[in-house]
């Protein structure tokens, strides 16, 4: 919400400075996030009029004048503005001034005609406003004033950031409200008074969803010069405010928009066949909207119609068929009561954010709408002239808000604030703010007013005592807790030892947005329908996450686009997987994912430049997985997987589950994405690793340990994953490890075999072993390889 320090003043004028004013609303919870000059620094401008002005002998594009600044002789000036004429008041620099980019105006000639000043834009005194030529002032102009007086330039733009629960503040009539509550000083509201019916024409109304638009205001004003000038007070509070002007009926619209909060709609009454209807839309039924887009609606959507097509989205965008342009002459205006849920998200639906949606979604003063009309007819009849008729509503009482009732406990103030407010002080301040407040056994019982519709529970009253109070009145206190130590398991895995491990070995952690896209997520998980937000950020962040693959790989494709060669990332995350037994219909998942790719190392001077591969990756989750200290309780089996490549990918097992899965990315799916070269993922169910194997003290045998390299051959199709765990499990108390050190397929072995040679270690905690202990132990493992697996020796 952008607004004019001066405009603000003219409602209440605390005796603060600028910079006191923008630090005490921030305090009070409306963060200033800007504060801009309204112009640019100039001096020696004023107030002047053309009374002459006649054509240059030698230039056809140049004029000479002589111009009336209030001083004992004209000025002659040579101006090129097309819009020069006799009789304009304008804004003359008079030779010493100094105009913005310290330009200084001097005495000069001008294709021999002299020239004492400079006949001012917009542009040229650093005033953002779209024109053509010299500015035109209005005839009242007083001839000689400092211009900067004159336009109220010695002001500043405030931006505030509201956030969604101060809707109130939408207006200047919300904010003065504030910065007099904040001040203890009354607020001055402009006068408004009913506008007579001057003719009998009434609009029809009907209202067929008045759950969504409990109340409906219409007014038909005839003989409207649209044509006319909107006065430049009026131009400069909507410049000021972030809105350009556009024609008088539409700038007097915007204009009660910023003064009272209230969106309004001005139909050209011409348009309107047989009166309006606000109704829900129909499927597919099209609106082409002021700036010439054309949207389809959906039925969900509230619309003004008349009897024959819609009119406007309803506190959103007018249409273009039924806008106000220069040739409309009666009008009809539209101020209404729109309840928040019929609104909200249905502009960003459509990709559209309006000043007008911005502040239905979070809720208008449903007290407001009488008022906001009757100001708007006043102001148009004073600007364009016009007849009013009388104001015709449709109200639905039972849709309407009311005011919630919200009990205040003195126990639960203290507590929260840590002080002590008297009781006095906190029904005053509860009143300034316009609740009505009774006094309870327990504390108060406070209504709210019609503007607050963020007052709703305990805890809002408790912090609007404590914002008005000033959170500097309050003393800082030591908490007082009572703190227990929690019990440490030591099965645990700690989630900061797996961080430190990764990033030890050359990972940066990275943190995802759980929303995504959903098209974009069925390359990883096509099976699962996703559960898809209501009101989703943007198009592409609609869905909750099925896994944390996605939002690393796209990370990565963000790096690579800024030249980053190497990429070793990992996240810990939630994924939400669609569950209908479980709370709110989907289970929170804890899971560890990573990803690399590029080089397998920095660049170096002394090491070969080599691309990583599965096996990489593939070491690092094992380092990850030894600190469980049951490293061998998982294992990797093929799998087929929609977005990792086929004999390139594994699932990872425990206890006979599969728990997570890891391997190379698909090429499809890298050219989808826009991946540049190999990439490696891998994901880990957290609940799979999180409870590691306490160590337990086991004595070391004195005797010396025995290795025996066996050669197996096998099926090509029996993983060699399960022949070694087989030998680590086989029933011989003599072998204590077997791991896998080469794999041979070819000359000397059949065709579909494959040899497999493994090393035994075998070891006693009594005796030294003999050669036959050794031997039959060897002949024992391999007897029972033969029964699982159909394993022979190999000659």
């Amino acid at each position: 919400m952008k607004f004019s320090e001066s405009w603000l003043r003219e409602w209440v004028n605390p005796s603060i400075t600028t910079d006191e004013l923008t630090h005490q609303i921030t305090m009070a919870g409306l963060e200033v996030d800007d504060v801009l000059p309204v112009a640019g620094t100039f001096n020696g401008v004023k107030v002047g009029q053309v009374v002459e002005c006649g054509q240059h002998p030698d230039a056809d594009k140049l004029r000479v004048t002589k111009v009336d600044v209030g001083e004992a002789e004209l000025l002659d000036i040579v101006c090129g503005a097309p819009n020069c004429r006799q009789g304009l008041k304008v804004a003359v620099a008079t030779v010493g001034a100094v105009l913005p980019g310290d330009f200084k105006i001097k005495k000069a000639k001008l294709r021999g005609q002299p020239s004492h000043g400079m006949l001012c834009s917009f542009s040229e005194l650093g005033i953002d406003v779209e024109s053509d030529g010299i500015m035109e002032l209005p005839a009242d102009a007083e001839i000689g004033q400092d211009f900067r007086v004159f336009l109220g330039l010695d002001d500043v733009t405030v931006d505030v950031d509201l956030t969604a629960n101060r809707a109130d503040c939408f207006s200047i009539k919300g904010l003065a409200r504030e910065v007099g509550v904040l001040n203890r000083l009354d607020v001055t509201y402009p006068e408004i008074t009913p506008v007579s019916a001057s003719i009998s024409d009434e609009p029809k109304i009907e209202v067929l969803a008045p759950s969504a638009c409990p109340r409906y205001l219409g007014r038909i004003v005839k003989n409207v010069d649209v044509k006319a000038t909107t006065p430049l007070w009026i131009k400069e509070n909507l410049r000021r405010c972030g809105i350009r002007s556009i024609d008088p009926v539409v700038d007097i619209t915007n204009y009660v928009l910023l003064e009272q909060g209230q969106p309004m709609h001005a139909f050209d009454l011409a348009k309107v066949d047989g009166g309006i209807r606000v109704r829900m839309a129909e499927e597919g039924e099209k609106l082409t909207l002021l700036d010439g887009s054309e949207v389809t609606l959906t039925p969900d959507t509230l619309v003004v119609a008349d009897h024959k097509e819609a009119l406007a989205l309803a506190g959103i965008f007018g249409g273009e068929h039924s806008g106000v342009n220069e040739d409309a002459k009666d009008i009809l205006l539209e101020c209404a009561f729109f309840a928040p849920d019929a609104i909200r998200g249905r502009a960003r639906s459509y990709g559209l954010h309006t000043d007008s949606s911005m502040r239905y979604e979070r809720g208008v003063d449903y007290s407001l709408q009488h008022d906001a009309i009757e100001r708007a007819t006043q102001l148009i009849i004073d600007i364009c002239g016009g007849e009013a008729g009388p104001v015709v509503g449709v109200e639905s009482a039972s849709d309407l808000p009311t005011p919630n009732k919200v009990a205040l406990r003195r126990i639960k103030l203290d507590a929260l604030l840590g002080h002590h407010v008297s009781d006095e002080e906190v029904v005053e301040i509860l009143q300034r703010l316009g609740m009505t407040v009774e006094t309870t056994d327990e504390g108060w019982l406070a209504t709210a007013p019609t503007w607050r519709f963020d007052i709703a529970i305990e805890q809002d009253l408790i912090e609007e005592v404590g914002r008005i109070y000033g959170y500097d009145n309050i003393p800082n206190q030591a908490p007082l807790a009572s703190l227990n130590m929690n019990l440490y398991k030591e099965a645990n895995l700690p989630l900061k030892r797996v961080r430190d491990l990764l990033v030890d070995r050359g990972y940066h952690e990275a943190i995802t947005y759980s929303f995504v896209e959903p098209e974009q997520q069925k390359l990883f998980v096509p099976d699962v329908e996703p559960l898809v937000l209501p009101n989703p950020i943007s198009a592409d962040m609609s869905a909750m996450r099925l896994g944390l693959m996605q939002g690393l790989l796209n990370t990565v494709v963000r790096n690579q686009k800024r030249q980053q060669p190497r990429v070793r990332l990992f996240e810990y995350g939630l994924r939400f997987t669609p569950d209908q037994t479980a709370e709110n219909g989907m289970r929170q998942e804890p899971i560890l994912a990573g990803v690399i790719s590029g080089t397998r190392s920095d660049e170096h001077w002394n090491l070969p430049s080599e691309t990583v591969d599965f096996f990489d990756l593939k070491g690092d989750l094992e380092a990850v997985l030894e600190l469980t200290s049951n490293s061998t309780g998982y294992e990797f089996t093929p799998v087929s997987h929609p977005a990792l490549h086929p004999g390139q990918s594994a699932a990872i097992v425990f206890e006979g589950k599969k728990v997570g899965v890891i391997g190379t990315v698909h090429p499809e799916v890298e050219r989808k994405l826009g991946l540049n070269g190999k990439t490696i993922v891998f994901e880990l169910e957290w609940a799979a690793i999180a409870t590691r194997v306490v160590p337990e003290a086991a004595s070391l045998s004195k005797f010396p340990s025995n290795r025996r390299d066996i050669a197996l051959v096998v099926d090509e199709d029996v993983a060699s994953g399960d022949v070694v765990k087989a030998c680590r499990e086989s029933q011989s108390s003599l072998v204590t490890n077997a791991k896998l050190f080469d794999v041979y397929v070819g000359k000397g072995i059949e065709e579909g075999k494959k040899s497999l040679a493994i090393a035994l270690t075998l070891q006693s905690n009594e005796r030294t072993l003999e050669e036959a202990d050794i031997s039959q132990a060897v002949d024992s493992v391999v007897s029972e390889m033969g029964d699982k697996f159909g394993a022979s020796l190999r000659d």
